[in-house]
């Protein structure tokens, strides 16, 4: 048992007058006024939950080529690598929305000391489809079923569809569905039978529509992408807003960025769409989509923070809440992560300052814990 005292606590909702918590058996056993005589004394900073990416692919390498190194030797050693570099930025738990071979199960189960992985296994995708490549192909209700019970039986966390086509994979159109509503239904049925959560990859309104009618819990990029540019739908977003649904939004990337045409030319339209959702009250929370690219290497969620700040509008506390708390209820693991409380896992987070005055400075981390143990 020991204890960590810091000028300030975020508990996963709100800042605390309480500055000090004792740490037991890896879980938070307590959180007390103060501690003057604390195992471990942080000063100035603010401890916080770890942090939750949503939406992540540890098998991708965040290199030029992410799909052709898949195929090279090494991968699981790679993915390890990348799952370090999450911890390191503070961010605890990871949800692998596009796993391959079911890499990222077994590296949950193979590594007690990095971030809690949940994964939902390859993506389930229409042949030649969005990451067909991943592996998850499946045409019609019986097929997406039996690829839905396959997941659960190998003890997926998740269930992903790929609802719309996606940029990363030629021949696939972000603004075409690639599942009829009956398929659709049918994967969300599946998955709510073996109480696994279901989330679908729809950029189109279309798509994200039909992932809303089916019954899916939460819709990843939420972009509203049109064949050529960004066309929101205002009644749309009311229903999300209504639903609950979350929506994982895609944020971070590296400063500096300069995003190819197709996607420069929809940036004012990305953030537009943020801020909307985020005025409708649609429950919002951070997928970093991390692996896919140069700008996107494994870890860069805390930068996130600052483009739902700058786009959508939220306030630091409200991004500290998508990142914790709410992304936690989002991945179904709100009973043991995304708050510091008495009994939850003692996953946390210590920046210098008070990142509810500046979302920036969860940029960098001062201090990180996993299950108790201080990993940096």
């Amino acid at each position: 048992m020991f204890t960590i005292r810091a000028q300030r606590i975020f508990d996963g909702h709100d800042l605390l007058e309480s500055r000090a918590v004792v740490v037991d058996g890896g879980r938070v056993a307590a959180i007390l006024p103060d501690a003057p005589g604390a195992s471990l004394d942080l000063g100035d900073a603010t401890l916080l939950p770890g942090l939750i990416d949503t939406h992540v692919h540890l098998a991708f390498d965040a290199s030029p080529d992410p799909i052709g190194h898949l195929g090279q030797d090494g991968l699981y050693d790679r993915m390890r690598t990348a799952a370090a570099q999450h911890l390191a930025a503070g961010v605890t738990t990871v949800r692998d929305l596009g796993d391959k071979d079911y890499l990222a199960l077994k590296l949950a189960q193979d590594l007690p000391e990095g971030p809690e992985i949940l994964s939902a296994g390859a993506p389930i995708t229409t042949p030649g489809g969005h990451c067909w490549f991943l592996g998850g192909e499946a045409r019609g209700e019986k097929e997406v079923r039996e690829a839905v019970r396959e997941r659960a039986a190998r003890g997926a966390h998740a269930i992903k569809v790929m609802v719309t086509g996606g940029e990363m994979t030629p021949g696939s159109r972000s603004h075409l569905l690639q599942y009829s509503p009956a398929e659709l239904r049918a994967a969300a049925e599946e998955a709510h039978l073996h109480d696994l959560p279901i989330t679908g990859h729809a950029h189109a309104a279309e798509g994200i529509a039909a992932a809303l009618d089916a019954g899916f819990d939460s819709i990843e990029h939420v972009s509203f992408f049109s064949e050529h540019g960004v066309s929101h739908d205002l009644e749309l977003i009311e229903r999300l807003a209504d639903s609950g649904v979350f929506a994982s939004l895609t944020v971070g990337v590296l400063p500096g960025f300069t995003p190819p045409p197709a996607i420069a030319n929809r940036v004012a339209g990305l953030a537009e769409g943020m801020r909307l959702l985020r005025a409708a009250g649609v429950r919002l929370v951070g997928g970093s989509d991390a692996g896919i690219g140069p700008p996107k290497p494994h870890g860069i969620l805390p930068q996130g923070g600052e483009m739902l700040v700058d786009f959508a509008g939220c306030t630091p506390a409200e991004v500290l809440r998508s990142f914790t708390s709410l992304a936690a209820r989002a991945c179904r693991v709100e009973d043991r992560k995304g708050r510091i409380a008495p009994g939850f896992d003692a996953d946390l987070l210590a920046v210098a300052g008070d990142p509810t005055r500046d979302i920036r400075l969860l940029q960098r981390p001062a201090a990180v814990f996993r299950r108790g143990v201080r990993t940096s």
